[in-house]
Order: C-alpha cells, then structure tokens, then sequence
C-alpha cells in the first residue's frame, strides 16, 4: 500500500469551504500516479517498452466531504492485474483514520508508440505488491445510460490548461466539466465514469445529460461525429 498525505488548503475548496469533488479526484490521481516508483520493476518495464496505465473507469463513494484546513492521508494500493488491466482500491482517509471517499478503478496498459493495449510479462506482474481489495460495493465499470429525452449543452473547448503528460485531456477535467451542469443543491454521494475516447487539444466536447428519478443525473462528453469521450454518472443518495 503506498500512501501520500495532503491538506485540504483554499484552492481546493468551494464556497461552502469544502473539498470541491474533483480535487479528491485530483489527489487520487497524484497518488496513483507516484505509487509507480513504489514499484520499480513495473515503473522501468513501462519506460523501458513506453507504455502507460490509461484510466478506463472509475468509481467514487463519497462518505464525507472534508471542510478547509483538514490534513488528509490518500492510499492507494492494486488488488488484481492480469493480461493488459490492472484494478486498484484508491481511499482518503481523515486524520481520524476515517474515510472520506472510496474508490475503485481499471487501468488499461497501452503502448504509447502503437496506442494498443499491451499484455505485462508474468515476471513484472508477481514482483507487483497485491492488497486486499477494500470493503466497497462494487458496480460495473461500464455506465449504461437509460432511456429517456436529453439535454444538450454548449460545447466546450479542450484547452492547453486540460492537458496532461500523456498529451490527452487529462481524467478529472471530464469530471470537472460535467459537475458544472449539476444543479447547484446536487450533492454528489456517488460517482461513476467511463473512459471511451481521450479528447486532444483543440478538440470540441458536446455535453448531453439526462436526468432519472432515483436521483441520478447521467451526462455523455460527445465529439463531433456523436461518439462519447466518457460517460458519466452522478448520483445524491
């Protein structure tokens, strides 16, 4: 298990002086992102061949939304791999031991030269550290989106400051730009997303949401031609 620590400082809060939503999405990330050099037959592996985890899901339950100044303790641990996924517990804890959010994600393993999914030699899988797999509900990690009429919104711009190290839209922008179609009062308790097609520079989102009656709201980042860059999920109970 390899952990960092953080503080939930003003920049990463809303007007409420709470954590907003996609700065733990945020943290997670760092966390997972600098578990790598825990693991240094994984991390020289997939310099040596330039392959990348790509996030293709997530999952967050949200269990307390920590309020300004508190110190925060972000775990992050892989419960499988095999083939070309890996499937890994991501949790914040409070500075009580209890957790604010627990999570759940797939990564896929892609060559970065040829952009297909690559399989990891058994050798770099066993040197990997397995953990216990965290005490969550776990939901499928591909979002069916119900039927119903949608509404559409104004396209958004990828811009340079959505942009990451592996040259796409970085995964909590997505986030990012679907809570902003949220009504104001939507707490968030659960939160699901499914990674389809990175959006690059320059490239134009078209947002879609449809509303349900048990209180989730469903929103589709689109491009141009209709196909979903994610499919997100957000419910308030």
């Amino acid at each position: 298990m390899f952990s960092i620590t953080e503080t939930v400082t003003p920049s990463r809060t809303g007007e409420d002086c709470r954590l907003k939503f996609v700065s733990a999405l945020r943290m997670m990330q760092d966390c997972s992102e600098l578990w790598i050099d825990s693991e240094p037959a994984y991390r020289d592996y997939f310099r040596a061949n330039n392959i990348a985890q790509l996030l293709v899901s997530r999952q967050v339950d949200v269990l307390r939304v920590p309020r300004i100044k508190e110190k925060l303790t972000i775990t992050t641990g892989v419960f499988g791999c095999a083939g070309a996924f890996g499937h890994r517990n991501t949790i914040i804890y409070d500075e009580s031991g209890a957790p604010c959010y627990a999570t759940w994600c797939v990564g896929a393993f892609v060559n970065l030269n040829t952009g297909r999914m690559s399989k990891i030699p058994a050798e770099v899988v066993n040197s990997l550290v397995i953990d216990a797999k965290y005490g969550m509900e776990y939901l499928d990690r591909k979002i069916t989106v119900p039927a119903g009429e949608s509404a559409n919104y104004a396209p958004v711009e990828v811009l340079r400051d959505d942009i990451d190290y592996n040259r796409h839209m970085n995964n909590a922008q997505y986030a990012r730009i679907a809570a902003e179609l949220l009504p104001p009062s939507f707490e968030i308790k659960r939160f699901r997303v499914e990674y389809k097609i990175p959006a690059k520079l320059g490239e134009t989102l078209h947002p879609q949401t449809l509303a349900t009656e048990n209180g989730c709201i469903y929103t589709r980042l689109k491009n141009k031609s209709g196909l979903s860059h994610a499919v997100l999920e957000f419910c308030d109970r």
